[in-house]
């Protein structure tokens, strides 16, 4: 039972962290920003958190830089709503996956038209 408490603590921080970006954080660089999901270290130190960002290169370079300035905020509000003796560090990262996928399906819709 131990061993899936990361699973559960990372989807906890996943939905919490949502709620957070959604309805606290007032930056302007911050535009439409999706947490995908969260990888927990077995000790629950560190949590890496995948975002999806809807816009351009640079609308979401600037969306992880505000991001990352109030990392320390989403860390402590964080550490209010979960009940953890220590809070996880919070890394933010690009979820590429979605970018991926469109790019595969883009390249198998154009092989389907050259086989017509």
């Amino acid at each position: 039972m131990a061993n899936n408490r990361p699973g559960r603590v990372g989807e906890q921080i996943k939905k919490e962290l949502s709620l957070l970006i959604q309805s606290e954080l007032k930056d302007p660089r911050i535009g439409f920003v999706t947490v995908t999901g969260v990888d927990v270290t077995n000790d629950l130190s560190q949590a890496k958190v995948y975002l999806s960002v809807f816009g351009s290169e640079e609308e979401k370079q600037a969306s992880l830089k505000g991001i990352e300035r109030a990392s320390g905020f989403l860390r402590s509000e964080l550490g209010k709503l979960i009940r953890l003796r220590h809070t996880p560090e919070l890394i933010f990262k690009f979820d590429e996956s979605i970018q991926y996928g469109s790019h595969i399906e883009k390249l198998l819709g154009e092989i389907t038209k050259e086989d017509k």
